[in-house]
């Protein structure tokens, strides 16, 4: 595994570091990156627990090393596609957690997550990889 995205909560742990041993092993050496979507939730963190400059600046130099997937058109088209279907199939799903999908799938990468009950989904019926603990 060369890359994964971390969802928002593993990138929370990493950022403490605190991830568990066995989620660790499982990722390796691969290169962590993150979302749009999760820099947002990081940043909105920060923000409810009114951080000062030192740790803002704590976390801004976890974030820089780390790829950050963007918001694109074609992320927009495969998060209604998904969305869409797992509304068909009455499994509608939070929407930043089908954000943090279809940016993984639109970019065929990893989603490394200890929430697999919130994309067990998306990779049952979109093809979604999750790396878990």
């Amino acid at each position: 595994m060369n890359r994964v995205i971390l969802d928002t909560d593993v990138a929370s742990l990493s950022f403490k570091n605190r991830l568990p041993a066995s989620l660790l092993a499982r990722l390796g050496h691969a290169q962590f990156g993150i979302t749009f979507v999760t820099l947002g939730e990081l940043t909105q963190w920060a923000t409810l627990r009114d951080w000062g400059p030192r740790n803002r600046a704590r976390l801004a130099a976890w974030i820089t090393p780390k790829a950050v997937l963007p918001y694109a058109d074609d992320v927009a088209q495969r998060w209604g596609q998904i969305s869409g279907r797992a509304i068909r199939r009455g499994r509608t799903r939070p929407a930043n957690d089908t954000w943090i999908a279809a940016c993984c799938l639109v970019f065929d990468l990893p989603l490394a997550t200890l929430n697999v009950k919130d994309f067990a989904d998306f990779a049952e019926h979109e093809g979604l990889t999750i790396v878990t603990a």
